[in-house]
């Protein structure tokens, strides 16, 4: 090779047992070592990494990636804060041109498009229209970002999803830069980053915050990984799919324990899987709780980079410069992990996941059963059997198809029909072309959504062939249900145009809605107006069914309380069922037009069948003409006028784009940290809190505090568009910061986005409450259980509490990536004692809070002392772990975040 690199072959030599590590230490190991400068990045990260230990370490090691990978929804407000910075060194008379990204960034814009319509045609067009009509405002600072900004990239929307385009186009696997070859490196500010892990690329989520950071020159420090082996056997059995694996190791690794930990995979059962089998392990990481789960670089890899139509020279490097390197997979390594799991993939069965979380496994068989205890457990209500059930059989045939004469303007009729108490909630819908019945367990939304199944030809070809045997017995999708396909790619469109399952897929109103993440992230749109009445009235417990990696509550919609994930097959063959309770192993689908049964089998492909379509419909072309214009954009992007030149200019009157107020004014040194005196609880949470609950997300009405100040701005209740779309305006996120209507908070009786004021016992908003607590300059703290700020990483979910007053969260413990953010927002995060929580302790949340130990002398993982003052003069006092975990993590706590550290360097520097 032409190129120099960190040689780890050479340590190998040297006497260094680097054979004895898993590949993704070998890859940290690589990263320091041609990074070491003798300060960030020093001999005792080198020797960490030479010396790593299974049994795990407290030890910091710092990771510069090569490069940033970013959706619209956390670019935006990065790009906002870059330029804010920008802005700053204007005013401090410096020249704002030098602040750009200092390691490429790829912004892909997917997070908007929401499925307003469905079902026709015409559906991805108006959503498009929609979408540029919702986020211009947005959509032209990022333009303005890909010329304004040097070492950025924007991809416009409709071209796909971040990672599986980074999937199928930006993964190198080995980059070559400035003379160097090195592994190829990213983090990315959206959770599921880790999906590139199956390409060989090492890299995961983090922060819109330690993005930022990375983006503008800084290492990212975190603890040393112990890394958990999985040990896979043998191979997926058919009528099973590689959706089904991942649902089961989603079970399997979070019943093991794998939060803040490494995967890597290995075993005989990598040879039978794909890349994209591999990826779609990969992406749900951030669901089995681990950093990253990696797949070492192999023959597989190669053929998929051939496949996706990487150059010929760019295949070679990776291959030469693994093997050289000792990252190169052959199967025959003796790596010692911390841990291994095993799983044997001939034991897998067909499986969906829900209905509230990606590990809570259930077997397709026995769903009728999980959800007749489900609806018994989480909502008192006793299951009628659907045979027992009156109109059954009309119910069973899909309607009745009977004319009614109503007014032109009548839209819907609906009859509430309620069981006896505690009963099977009924409604009977009538409609001018005809009436049925939703009950419990209906299916309102069934969506092929997320990267995690729409990269993988095989159970994407695999619900096409679903789709054109059901058509060909002649079913229909169920006409109460709203169906939705969201390709990753347009690379997924093309072949499954070329092999005619398209035009199936549309025979079940699977019509293509939009490139980008859609019900996967919330953007399922509205339910139609008949049956969103009809819930709200009779409170029924509707579901979904959809071939994503999350299933929170109110995360798929606010209507929807059970939300399964499941292949994008089985999306298909439930949508045509139109409900959950049901066994569909077992149970007819339904009838065809003759009354014969149709099951399951009847309409289930062979994977030969699937690999069949795969091999004539797939081409390598297709790669090359979708991504030669990948940063283009379609008709919209290109017409759309956007600023020009280095410096942006602000609109004050816009309520998309507002210039952040964290760094403004900002002083060059640092101001001395002061101890916490007299705070109040502003919330007082359980476990599992997400920053789902945290972060703004969604939409929202006129009555939140974020839908009264875009009243006040003249915006109407129309045009408010959701939380993520806003992102770039600080007074909607702050507004919006716990503002999400499931949170629960113990220190009021009312649900949703509230507290109490305790001088007066008021209960307000959470934001008007913390408003009322800054006239009097009272600080303010967050208490909570186990897992505080799980699920997807959210800047919002530490800059909002940031704004907010809150100076410090006190938990059992936090997610690894929400922690970090909380520090580089310069919020303090403080661990109750082990085995003891707010409960143990006595504490109520009316007490008020003094926590002394932060001005002098803070130091990694420091105790603090926490005094709380209750009403009647009593003090509970205990010891709070600072959950600062390196000296890298006190510096940024010391300068108000980590950005203001990045800011000051360059201040200083002149810039």
């Amino acid at each position: 090779m032409n190129y120099k690199i960190a040689s780890l072959k050479k340590l190998q030599e040297e006497g260094k047992n680097i054979h004895r590590l898993p590949f993704s230490i070998r890859i940290l190991l690589e990263n320091v070592l041609r990074n070491h400068d003798g300060f960030a990045i020093t001999d005792e990260h080198l020797d960490t990494l030479i010396n790593w230990k299974a049994e795990g370490t407290d030890k910091d090691i710092p990771f510069k990636p090569a490069r940033v990978l970013m959706q619209d929804f956390t670019g935006v407000p990065a790009v906002v804060d870059i330029t804010s910075i920008r802005a700053e060194v204007v005013r401090k008379g410096g020249d704002g041109s030098k602040i750009n990204p200092a390691i490429p960034v790829d912004l892909v814009i997917d997070h908007s498009v929401q499925v307003d319509f469905f079902g026709t045609d015409y559906a991805y067009q108006k959503n498009v229209e929609l979408e540029y009509e919702r986020n211009a405002e947005r959509y032209q600072l990022l333009k303005w970002a890909q010329q304004g900004l040097t070492n950025l990239t924007v991809v416009p929307p409709g071209m796909g999803i971040c990672h599986q385009v980074n999937l199928e186009y930006l993964a190198k696997g080995v980059v070559e830069r400035d003379g160097w070859a090195f592994p190829d490196t990213l983090v990315g500010t959206d959770s599921h980053t880790p999906m590139v892990n199956g390409i060989g690329v090492l890299g995961w989520g983090v922060g819109g915050i330690e993005a930022e950071a990375a983006m503008l020159g800084q290492p990212i420090y975190f603890t040393c990984p112990q890394v958990v082996g999985l040990k896979l056997s043998g191979e997926i059995p058919q009528g099973c799919t590689a959706t089904d694996m991942v649902l089961t190791i989603t079970k399997l690794l979070r019943d093991t324990g794998v939060v803040g930990k490494f995967v890597e995979v290995f075993g005989d059962g990598l040879n039978k899987l794909t890349v994209t089998d591999r990826a779609t392990i990969s992406n749900m990481s951030p669901e089995f709780g681990c950093t990253v789960t990696y797949f070492p670089i192999d023959d597989q890899t190669l053929d998929y980079m051939d496949r996706t139509n990487r150059t010929k020279e760019q295949i070679e490097l990776v291959r030469d410069y693994c093997q050289e390197n000792m990252l190169w997979r052959t199967g025959k390594e003796e790596i010692e992990y911390s841990r291994i799991v095993e799983l044997d993939l001939n034991t897998l069965e067909p499986t969906v996941s829900g209905p509230k979380r990606p590990q809570d496994k259930i077997l397709v068989k026995n769903l009728d059963k999980a959800f007749t205890s489900i609806l018994s457990k989480d909502f008192s209500r006793d299951y009628i059997p659907f045979d027992n059930r009156r109109e059954h059989v009309w119910l069973n045939e899909g309607g009745s198809g009977t004319q009614y004469t109503q007014k032109d303007h009548d839209k819907f009729n609906s009859t509430l029909e309620i069981e006896p108490k505690n009963g099977l909630r009924s409604v009977k819908i009538k409609l001018k072309n005809g009436e049925y019945r939703l009950s419990d367990g209906s299916i309102v939304i069934a969506a092929i959504t997320s990267c995690t199944n729409t990269s993988n030809p095989t159970v994407m070809v695999g619900a096409g062939l679903v789709a054109k045997k059901a058509v060909e017995r002649g079913l229909r999708t169920r006409s109460w249900v709203k169906t939705s396909l969201a390709p990753g790619s347009k690379v997924v469109t093309r072949y499954l145009d070329r092999s005619g399952l398209s035009t199936d897929l549309e025979a079940l109103r699977f019509h293509t809605v939009g490139y980008g993440c859609t019900s996967c992230i919330g953007n399922s749109g509205p339910l139609p107006p008949h049956i969103a009445e009809a819930v709200d009235a009779s409170e029924m417990v509707v579901a979904s069914v959809l071939s994503g990696n999350r299933n929170f509550e109110a995360r798929v919609h606010s209507q929807v309380k059970m939300n399964f994930l499941m292949s994008p097959m089985l999306v298909v063959a439930y949508a045509l069922v139109g409900r959950v309770d049901v066994n569909l192993l077992e149970d007819p689908i339904s009838h065809d037009p003759n009354g014969e049964p149709v099951y399951l089998k009847d309409i289930w492909p062979s994977q030969e069948e699937i690999n069949q379509t795969i091999r004539e419909a797939m081409r390598k072309e297709d790669f090359k003409e979708v991504y030669d214009v990948i940063f283009d954009g379609e008709e919209e992007w290109k017409k759309l006028p956007a600023p020009q030149g280095k410096e942006y200019t602000w609109d004050n009157v816009s309520t998309y784009i507002r210039e952040v107020p964290f760094f403004q004014d900002i002083s060059v040194d640092p101001l001395a940290l002061q101890d916490i005196h007299n705070a109040r609880v502003l919330l007082f949470l359980g476990d599992s809190v997400t920053t789902d609950h945290i972060s703004p997300a969604g939409s929202f009405n006129e009555h939140s505090a974020a839908g009264q100040y875009l009243l006040s701005k003249g915006v109407e209740k129309k045009d408010f568009n959701s939380y993520g779309s806003r992102r770039g305006n600080h007074e909607v996120m702050m507004r919006g910061t716990f503002a999400n209507v499931r949170i629960k908070n113990k220190i009021t009786d009312r649900e949703g986005g509230y507290s109490t004021y305790f001088p007066s016992n008021e209960t307000l908003t959470v934001f008007d409450t913390a408003m009322k607590y800054k006239e009097t300059d009272t600080p303010l703290v967050v208490l909570a259980g186990k897992d505080y700020g799980s699920g997807s990483s959210r800047d919002w979910a530490a800059k909002g509490p940031s704004l907010l007053g809150i100076k410090a969260v006190i938990a059992e413990s936090f997610e690894r990536i929400h922690r970090s953010n909380l520090v580089g927002m310069g919020v303090l995060p403080l661990e109750f004692p082990e085995g003891e929580s707010a409960e143990s302790l006595g504490l109520s949340g009316k007490e008020e809070f003094t926590i002394t130990g932060i001005s002098e002398n803070l130091t990694p993982f420091k105790k603090i002392k926490v005094s709380a003052l209750k009403e009647n003069g009593e003090r509970v006092e205990f010891e709070a772990k600072a959950r600062l975990d390196s000296e890298i993590d006190v510096e940024y706590f010391k300068h108000g975040g980590i950005l203001q550290y990045v800011l000051r360097s360059h201040l200083k520097k002149g810039h």
